[in-house]
């Protein structure tokens, strides 16, 4: 990691600049990918189109400290490099398109408790997925239950890769209404998608990636 500092209390990154509250990234990269400079504030989203191999998932994965980088990324100025990954990652949460699973029972991963079964109503869960195995369950099921297990640990920042890729119409109206009541309640979401309708609905930010890098200004 580069290295940073703190100028009269405010957090500044290598490159100098003073961050702002919510996510602040810069000078993000690796190999593959970057350099990325980009602010989230709380209770926004920034939506970040491309083509696949663009290297949407891959800034995803940094930015959640999940593969190896140089550059700065903070929560509220108070950097990645600064605390345990454990920590980050119970604040800046990532949701790849297919969600990973530690235990074939659902229950292994969210008790069966007033908040998740509200959670579950608001994403047209049926009320027996809890008991299913996870292999038996469809990908739009899974995607959904990653959501609802995200936002049980009330993250800061959301990162989520395609979280509607396998969902109809109407459940990604649900999906996205979920996604609006976090953000009322302060968390900032990065969302990768394909949709250009979702992008429109959702974005209050929005960035273009082709072959790693940003194109155009932000809008």
């Amino acid at each position: 990691m580069d290295p940073v500092s703190v100028i009269e209390g405010r957090s500044v990154s290598s490159s100098g600049d003073v961050l702002s509250r919510g996510l602040s990234v810069r000078a993000l990269r690796n190999a593959h990918a970057g350099p990325f400079a980009f602010d989230v504030p709380p209770g926004t989203c920034l939506v970040i189109t491309g083509t696949s191999g663009a290297g949407k998932s891959v800034l995803l994965r940094m930015v959640a400290d999940l593969d190896p980088h140089q550059g700065d990324v903070a929560l509220d100025g108070c950097f990645c490099s600064a605390m345990p990954a454990h920590r980050w990652r119970r604040q800046v949460v990532y949701l790849p398109a297919e969600p990973g699973w530690w235990s074939d029972s659902v229950l292994d991963h969210m008790p069966d408790d007033a908040l998740t079964r509200d959670l579950m109503a608001q994403a047209g869960l049926r009320a027996g997925v809890l008991n299913d195995p996870v292999h038996r369950l469809s990908t739009g099921e899974r995607q959904r239950l990653a959501l609802i297990r995200a936002l049980r640990l009330a993250p800061r920042v959301l990162l989520m890769d395609e979280p509607c890729s396998a969902l109809d119409e109407g459940t990604t109206l649900m999906v996205e209404a979920m996604m609006r009541a976090a953000m009322a309640g302060g968390t900032a979401i990065v969302l990768v998608s394909h949709d250009p309708t979702q992008a429109m609905r959702m974005a209050d930010l929005r960035r273009e990636l082709v072959h790693g890098h940003f194109v155009g200004a932000a809008s």
